[in-house]
């Protein structure tokens, strides 16, 4: 399916609520538009086929029953006519519903589809800084619960107003040549029953986003509670945790009763206007036929009319509650695809020299050859404006030198090695990095990134072989090469073991594995890469004592030539550094090598001995 230009379809606000509806239909018109004009034809050939058959009542009472009342052998012959033209009429009708329902449904779907390509795709884009405020299932109520909303006002609200419209119209147009009187009767309430629809929608729309909003924390705090279920049992919170639930519970209780209380409001009032319409139509077109003012085929055709344009509009209050539904989950999808993307000025690109040699281009053309001198100068950073997480840093690290960075929980050893390959950027007065003599914002993120390998303290595995998994870090990778980079990461010796070996299905993030085995295959993900530069962020912290002995000598190798940053809490991983940086409170408080860190007896040297601890 192409790809829809998101951005084209901002025509308003996100919270415009003719602006959002325009939008979301909007998407009809990119992938849909013959369906969708198929589907109107067939709309209103249905609507107009309902319309037709109360009006044939007119001529089959009027001309041909009432005449033949008492007539011995009467002629049955236009009453067989109008009947089989009715029978016609009602066979079009149902073969009409029944195929623009089906092209609704087809249409539905595809929008939601496309929508939720687009919303993946936005999200792709964002910067960590949007994940980072939002939990797992706050991110896929986005998806779930607000895209799914928008199909009742597509596949039933929609529909319903192309009857409904074709409906009025239609019924007035006929209902004024059979008596203008009482078509004023039905004008009149047509038109409380417009006024009433729009107070209640106009003070029911912040009930409804407030509504969404509750059951996007609800869904947040669940996913939060069901993925910590060990945590929650080891300490005993389970009574705590419920009673956070029944706080987010009740909040969503509150803008539930009172979403549902206006739309719960909303069809009895109107289905009351339309039956006190009806009664005052029969009992004033019941005067007048008695006073011979109407006949009684007309105001039979009539009253069929009045019942037939209710029933739209109890239809359309019917799905009031799910059009507000609706509106306020295109209104949270819209404004998540409205976020500006990642900032990338970069214009500097990788490429590659042959025999397995890189260099950058820079925008006007100049090669510069990627060794791996990363260098921060002056460097301060926070990731809000009111508190700095580091605080004035300059260091560098030559190619194929290993920089380990030492330091209590917060002192900002993450946040340095995440501004490396611009997960974060850095305000131009802040001081900044060099990559190679390139200021890394120079640099295209997507190259830049490529240039750099991260094994994080996190495992991360995805739905799929493990062989699937390693190639991860370079996706044109062969099985021969994937095999290699476990072999010298050690991992293969417990894969082999494995009944299908590389070709183990990993399920749910990895579950059944160990979380050894899961951070080797992280480590495995990364060789594969064979980037020049490698960030191990805590790499060994999930890996017991015995496996990281094991994979220390396939890790050197790995780390040869390479320019490395190394985050660790065992200090015993990082004694052959080139240079070891102590961080404590986002600023550097010492620096130098194992040994003339020990000489120094400072922070280093207590941490090493034991007399102190990192927090």
């Amino acid at each position: 399916m192409a790809k829809t230009n998101y951005r084209q379809l901002r025509t308003s606000r996100a919270n415009d609520v003719w602006g959002t509806t325009k939008r979301t239909f909007s998407y009809i018109g990119i992938h849909y538009k013959w369906r969708f004009v198929l589907f109107v034809f067939f709309t209103l050939l249905s609507s107009l086929a309902g319309v037709v058959s109360s009006y044939l009542f007119t001529p089959i009472l009027n001309d041909c029953i009432i005449p033949y009342i008492g007539v011995t052998n009467p002629d049955l012959t236009n009453l067989i006519r109008m009947l089989t033209l009715l029978a016609v009429v009602y066979i079009v009708g149902v073969t009409s519903s029944y195929t623009f329902n089906k092209l609704i449904s087809i249409i539905s779907t595809g929008v939601l589809h496309d929508m939720r390509t687009d919303l993946f795709r936005v999200m792709e884009k964002l910067p960590l800084r949007f994940f980072d405020g939002r939990t797992h299932g706050e991110v896929m109520n986005y998806y779930t619960n607000d895209i799914d909303t928008i199909r009742p006002m597509i596949a039933q609200a929609f529909p319903a107003l192309i009857e409904t419209i074709v409906s009025i119209v239609g019924c007035f147009s006929l209902m004024l040549t059979l008596n203008i009187q009482l078509t004023a009767i039905v004008f009149a309430m047509l038109i409380v029953i417009f006024i009433v629809t729009y107070i209640l929608a106009k003070g029911s729309r912040k009930t409804f986003a407030g509504l969404q909003r509750e059951v996007s924390n609800i869904n947040g705090y669940a996913q939060e509670m069901f993925a910590g279920q060990k945590v929650i049992k080891v300490f005993n919170h389970e009574d705590e945790a419920v009673e956070g639930f029944e706080k987010i519970s009740d909040q969503l209780y509150i803008y539930a009763v009172r979403s549902n209380a206006y739309a719960s409001m909303l069809m009895p009032i109107n289905a009351s206007l339309s039956y006190a319409t009806y009664a005052i139509v029969a009992v004033v077109g019941g005067m007048m036929c008695i006073n011979g003012v109407i006949r009684i085929g007309d105001l039979a055709s009539f009253l069929l009319f009045t019942r037939q344009f209710a029933g739209p509009i109890s239809n359309i209050s019917q799905q009031f509650n799910g059009i507000m539904m609706s509106l306020a989950g295109a209104e949270r999808v819209f404004e998540v695809m409205d976020m500006e993307a990642e900032l990338d000025e970069g214009k500097a690109t990788l490429i590659k020299n042959g025999a397995g040699s890189w260099s950058w281009k820079k925008a006007d053309g100049e090669l510069v050859p990627l060794r791996g001198d990363i260098r921060f100068n002056n460097l301060s950073f926070g990731y809000t404006d009111e508190k700095l997480v580091l605080k004035n840093i300059s260091l560098y690290a030559k190619p194929g030198q290993k920089i380990a960075f030492v330091g209590s929980t917060g002192a900002g050893k993450t946040t340095i090695t995440s501004l490396i390959n611009r997960f974060y950027d850095i305000d131009d007065d802040n001081g900044n990095i060099t990559y190679d003599g390139i200021p890394v914002k120079d640099i295209r993120k997507d190259d830049l990134r490529r240039s750099v390998g991260v094994v994080l303290q996190d495992t991360n595995l995805f739905s799929g072989t493990i062989m699937d998994n390693i190639r991860y870090g370079r996706l044109d990778a062969t099985d021969e090469e994937c095999i290699a980079a476990a072999k010298r990461c050690n991992a293969s010796s417990f894969i082999e073991r494995l009944p299908h070996g590389y070709q183990t299905m990993l399920t749910a993030n990895g579950a059944n594995l160990s979380q050894g085995q899961r951070q080797l295959l992280n480590i495995a993900r990364c060789a594969v890469a064979d980037p020049p530069v490698m960030v191990l962020d805590e790499a060994t912290s999930s890996i017991d004592t015995h496996t990281e002995k094991l994979i220390e000598k396939g890790m050197d190798e790995l780390m040869n030539g390479r320019t490395t940053f190394v985050i660790a809490h065992r200090l015993s991983t990082v004694r052959n550094a080139n240079a070891i940086i102590v961080l404590e409170h986002g600023e550097i408080v010492e620096r130098g090598d194992h040994e003339e860190l020990l000489k120094q007896k400072g922070r280093y040297y207590q941490l090493y001995t034991g007399k102190a601890e990192l927090d």
